[in-house]
């Protein structure tokens, strides 16, 4: 098979990237997206291991109303990168960069949901989760299996059971899912007021399956002040990144 011909049989992707939080848990005087490690902000090294993948054709990138940062970057000169204003919710976020999608993916395209404040993600996983969506047709996420012992605990802090961890992961982004799907899943929590925390939830709750494809421990969200210095060293122990097929 040609070159041509395996570019025209392989799948669109795209990617909406919601940016437009205040990350209040990180004390900080701006929005932690704008928080520095490894020499760039979170926003610039999440938006660029998305765009070093060169199976996602375009990202659109939800901002806050006021935000204006974010435009003053060169990654946002990339003419994959497009804007589109956010919501107060992540969710909100995430439904108005879908329905800016609309105007330039097809509704059967998928869309990967990457957080703003994970920027250790590699390449080599984005092309992981891919390939494992595509070929089983079904929508899936990063997660990590949890490996230690998990209490539940009461209202005062006390262990009420341990948990099986076994059947525990820890979700991470990207998530990835048809395009139609996952807008009409968000769409429905929202008119129903149900709370999603993540793509996935929106859509087990709309009923469709979702995959787990293992993702690694260095793919941390930045949510605390002592998540940044951790984010930093995997920053720089991975180093140049390696480039999507």
């Amino acid at each position: 098979m040609s070159a041509a011909a395996q570019s025209s049989c392989a799948p669109r992707c795209w990617a909406v990237l919601p940016a437009a939080g205040t990350g209040s848990r990180m004390a900080a005087d701006l929005p932690k997206q704008y928080l520095q490690v490894a020499g760039a902000t979170l926003l610039e090294h999440s938006l660029r291991a998305l765009l070093s993948c060169g199976q996602i054709a375009g990202i659109v990138v939800a901002l806050h109303p006021e935000d204006t940062r974010a435009v003053q970057f060169p990654v946002f000169q990339d003419a994959r990168v497009h804007t589109v204003v956010g919501a107060e919710a992540r969710s909100g976020s995430v439904l108005a960069g879908l329905d800016a999608l609309y105007a330039l993916a097809a509704p059967h395209d998928w869309v990967l949901v990457h957080d703003a404040a994970r920027p250790c993600l590699q390449p080599s996983d984005i092309a992981r989760l891919i390939d494992a969506v595509v070929a089983a047709n079904t929508g899936g996420i990063l997660a990590e299996p949890i490996v230690d012992t998990v209490k539940q605990a009461s209202q005062d802090a006390r262990v009420v059971r341990t948990l099986d961890r076994a059947t525990l992961w820890r979700a991470q982004t990207p998530q990835m899912f048809r395009l139609d799907e996952l807008r009409n899943a968000l769409r429905t929590a929202q008119e129903q007021g149900l709370v999603v925390t993540d793509e996935a939830s929106a859509m087990e709750l709309a009923g469709h399956p979702v995959q787990l494809i293992v993702g690694p421990p260095g793919n941390l969200k930045v949510t605390v002040p002592a998540d940044l210095p951790l984010a930093d060293w995997y920053l720089q122990a991975a180093g140049s990144r390696p480039q999507c097929a």
